[in-house]
C-alpha cells in the first residue's frame, strides 16, 4: 500500500469531503485549515480573515488504487477555478481555491492539470487557482468533520443554496 496525502482548498470544506470519500482508494478525508500563519487556528479566527488560512481538506489515499492526477480531476470538478476570492456564496481569502502540493511530482501534476484545464476552453476566464507548497494542516473542530453525514439536511440546503451544485452541474455536464 502506498499511502500519500493530498491537500485541496475549494471553498467551504463541508462540500469538499463527499466527492473524494466516494472514490475507491480514499483512506481518510479531514477538514481543516492551511496556508496561513497562525498556529492551531479556530473556525471563528479563520472566518475573520486574520490567520491567512483557507478552509481545506487533507486526503489520505492509496496511490496504488487512485492516482494524484485522478484526485485532481475530482478537485477541479468541485470548484470554480476562475474565482480567486472565494467560492460560490462564500467570499474571502479563507475560501480561496488552492492546491497544496506535498512533493515535486504533485506540483508538476497539478500544474499540468491546470494548464490542460485552461487550454480546454471549458472556462472563458483565466484559471486562477494557486498551486503552493503544503504547510501545516490544522484539523477543524469535530463538528465540521463528516458534516455531510452528520447534518445531511443542512448540507443539502447549503450545497444548493450556495450555488455550488448548480455551477458544478452546468460547468461539468
Amino acid at each position: 500500500m502506498a499511502s500519500e496525502k493530498a491537500t485541496f482548498a475549494g471553498g467551504c470544506f463541508w462540500c469538499m469531503v463527499q466527492p473524494f470519500e466516494e472514490s475507491p482508494g480514499i483512506e481518510n478525508v479531514l477538514s481543516g485549515y492551511t496556508g496561513g500563519h497562525k498556529e492551531n487556528p479556530t473556525y471563528e479566527e479563520v472566518c475573520q480573515e486574520t490567520t491567512g488560512h483557507t478552509e481545506a481538506v487533507q486526503i489520505t489515499f492509496d496511490n496504488d488504487v487512485i492516482s494524484y492526477p485522478e484526485l485532481l480531476e475530482i478537485y477541479w470538478q468541485q470548484t470554480d477555478p476562475t474565482d480567486a476570492m472565494g467560492q460560490f456564496a462564500d467570499r474571502g481569502s479563507s475560501y480561496r481555491p488552492e492546491i497544496f502540493y506535498h512533493s515535486e511530482a504533485q506540483k508538476e501534476s497539478a500544474q499540468k492539470s491546470k494548464d490542460q484545464l485552461q487550454a480546454s476552453g471549458r472556462f472563458d476566464k483565466e484559471i486562477v487557482t494557486q498551486i503552493t507548497p503544503a504547510s501545516t494542516f490544522w484539523p477543524a473542530e469535530d463538528y465540521h468533520q463528516q458534516f455531510y453525514k452528520k447534518n445531511p439536511r443542512h448540507y443539502q440546503r447549503y450545497s444548493h443554496g450556495s450555488g455550488r451544485k448548480a455551477f458544478i452541474e452546468d460547468a461539468w455536464k
